[in-house]
């Protein structure tokens, strides 16, 4: 028991430590002069990704890369599968208010760049830096586009008193020793809740006979997954889910692009050839899943909402047998 006890604290304290540098971050930013939209395009992007990477990186340096690869590989399944399956038992989830079409084509493309690399054998330095540029382009693609978009609508500043209040974590009037100390959890906590997952994870593999992948593709993938998940779970009991597909392909890209693109520098990742048969293609098509909810706007009710939760079990299941 003592190592999924372990596996379940370490995946507390990442949780936490990420919603503390997060808090942090965006009040430090705001505090020194960075404008709102600046900080949501990175600052919060990347912090509520900080448990998936340290993850990923943790699990090079303890030469465990079949966990890094199948945490991002079963984080996008469970991205789609669960994220959007659950909440729509609970309430409807209207996409007509995502629009989100243009960031789907290029969630696709990092899908199909990613599995084209994975063909190579291994995810190395080059294909670090192939990644990583793709994601840089598209972030410089986001930021253009908001920046177009504020201008349209005419709003005068960018760090006004609304759009604070729209940051995730933002409080204006938070003290600096409350942001340090926010600062200070999160970057100790991170990499302390990484070691004890990744090491307590890797005891389980081997205890269960599994492989390491296997444990990525799932327990962990899953536990990285909960932030989202709980996200749109509390969203849609407030009936605010519409935005929940818009999440859903950010996280996805920002995974296959920036998580592996970093981890690839740190260290080697070979790729398993049972990733190259089944798992990649099982993402890829969890993405094509969200063909009519992006471009002909179908709502996500209940039945799809069964249908989806019952497809994830079902894959976790085969992944483990």
């Amino acid at each position: 028991m003592m190592p999924w006890l372990l596996s379940a604290l370490g995946l507390v304290i990442l949780l936490l430590a990420g919603d503390a540098l997060v808090k942090g971050a965006v009040n430090l930013s705001l505090r020194v002069g960075i404008p709102a939209l600046i900080v949501s395009l990175t600052v919060v992007a990347f912090g509520t990704s900080a448990p998936e990477l340290l993850i990923s990186v943790n699990a090079i340096l303890a030469d465990k890369p079949g966990l890094a690869l199948g945490n991002v590989v079963g984080s996008n399944t469970a991205n789609v599968l669960l994220v959007l399956g659950v909440p729509a038992l609970l309430s409807v989830l209207h996409t007509s208010g995502c629009l989100c079409s243009k960031s789907y084509l290029q969630m696709l493309a990092a899908s199909a760049l990613f599995i084209l690399l994975a063909f190579r054998g291994t995810f190395d330095w080059i294909a670090g830096l192939i990644l990583l540029t793709a994601l840089v382009l598209m972030l410089a693609d986001a930021f253009r586009d908001a920046l177009s978009h504020r201008r349209d609508a005419a709003i005068k500043a960018l760090a006004d008193a609304e759009n604070i209040e729209d940051v995730e974590g933002a409080d204006p009037d938070m003290p600096w020793w409350q942001i340090i100390t926010f600062l200070l959890l999160g970057l100790v906590g991170l990499p302390l809740g990484a070691d004890l997952l990744v090491d307590n994870a890797s005891i389980i593999a081997e205890r269960y006979g599994v492989s390491e992948a296997v444990i990525g593709l799932t327990l962990v993938a899953l536990g990285t997954s909960l932030p989202e998940l709980a996200t749109t779970v509390m969203a849609a009991l407030r009936k605010q889910a519409d935005v929940a597909l818009g999440n859903v392909i950010g996280s996805n890209m920002f995974n296959l692009l920036g998580i592996i693109g970093v981890a690839s520098l740190v260290g080697p990742i070979p790729v398993d050839p049972e990733f190259l048969r089944f798992d990649l293609w099982v993402m890829l098509g969890c993405s094509l899943l969200l063909i009519p909810f992006v471009f002909f706007k179908f709502d996500i009710g209940r039945l799809l909402g069964i249908a989806l939760t019952l497809a994830y079990l079902v894959y976790v299941t085969v992944v483990l047998s």
